[in-house]
């Protein structure tokens, strides 16, 4: 079985626990590079983590011969861009979510993947998690009958850096992050409805910046049909009281309801006639580990990533459909 030795561009806070320990935790899978326009960020991360090499280009990293495969952690403004330069290089590449800025910038660099015969993959690593996989086990083996509604809502306080313009992160800055904490956030509740109930072929959306505290929207309510026929909706406010703070989905059938959050890991609830059945599977510590050792097993041919650039792709398409006026 082969090691598949990692590079990294970027360095940020995404890969300190939840995603780059997994690259040197998981089963044959080494991390040989990091890169960070910053060279003094690159070489602490590197040193920290016993990283052998460490670049402030990106080209430096993608062409580095001991490379096999490329992990992009940076914001999504640049998605794109890195992707296509490392699969022009001939690497496989593995993406933070959301996949691109627009469903455009998705499509190019599926078309870019196919050009240059490389994999594409997309984090989105609650596919691969045990908590999520139970809720799909329920839905597929229809613990509640017939599944026919989901309605999800998510409700959070502004943060204190929210409140002050001098401290506000890249996440609600346009030009960086595509648009507010939503794109930031919400893309794990549209790809995991996906991938338990199948793809989303409807939807719309309406938007809001009730609070005001930045300039991209802070409120979205947006409403879904499923190409089996299920109707979903959603709710997401980011600027909501500590009373109202919510991460909840429900998945409503003809014989029952599971409820479960994205974020929070509450335990999964199975509600029947027969009362509440409850699911308690905490997320793991590295909470990307799954995923990239489901993508390290592909690569090795002994296994498949359940989160592609085509899904991810229908991720941003769906966005784009919320915010279409």
């Amino acid at each position: 079985m082969k090691t598949i030795n990692w590079g990294i561009i970027g360095c940020g806070d995404v890969c300190e626990v939840k995603s780059g320990p997994s690259f040197y935790k998981c089963e044959h899978s080494a991390l040989k590079a990091v890169m960070s326009r910053n060279l003094e960020k690159a070489a602490d991360y590197a040193k920290r983590h016993n990283v052998p090499k460490w670049y402030n280009n990106a080209n430096d990293l993608v062409n580095d011969p001991e490379v096999d495969a490329i992990y992009i952690a940076t914001p999504p403004a640049s998605h794109a861009e890195m992707t296509k330069l490392a699969l022009g290089s001939g690497k496989p590449v593995y993406v933070e979510k959301p996949m691109g800025m627009n469903y455009q910038e998705c499509l190019e660099m599926n078309r870019s993947a196919q050009e240059n015969n490389q994999k594409l993959w997309v984090a989105y690593y609650r596919r691969s998690l045990p908590y999520f996989l139970k809720v799909k086990e329920l839905i597929d083996n229809k613990m509640i009958g017939e599944a026919q509604v989901v309605k999800t809502a998510f409700f959070r306080v502004p943060s204190v850096a929210d409140m002050d313009v001098n401290q506000q992160v890249w996440r609600v800055n346009k030009e960086i992050a595509g648009g507010g904490y939503f794109y930031d956030m919400a893309p794990h509740t549209i790809d995991i409805i996906m991938f338990i109930l199948g793809n989303i072929k409807v939807a719309n959306g309406v938007i809001s910046n009730i609070g005001k505290l930045y300039n991209v929207e802070d409120t979205v309510s947006a409403s879904f049909l499923f190409e089996s026929g299920i109707v979903g909706s959603g709710i997401w406010c980011y600027v909501s009281s500590k009373l109202e703070e919510k991460d909840q989905i429900e998945i409503l059938g003809n014989k029952g309801t599971v409820r479960f959050s994205t974020f929070d890991f509450s335990p999964v609830e199975l509600i029947t006639d027969s009362g509440i059945e409850k699911f308690d599977l905490p997320k793991p510590q590295h909470i990307q580990q799954p995923m990239i050792q489901s993508i390290i097993d592909e690569l090795n041919g002994t296994g498949k990533c359940p989160s592609t650039g085509e899904s991810g792709a229908l991720t941003n398409w769906v966005i784009d459909k919320i915010f279409t006026k």
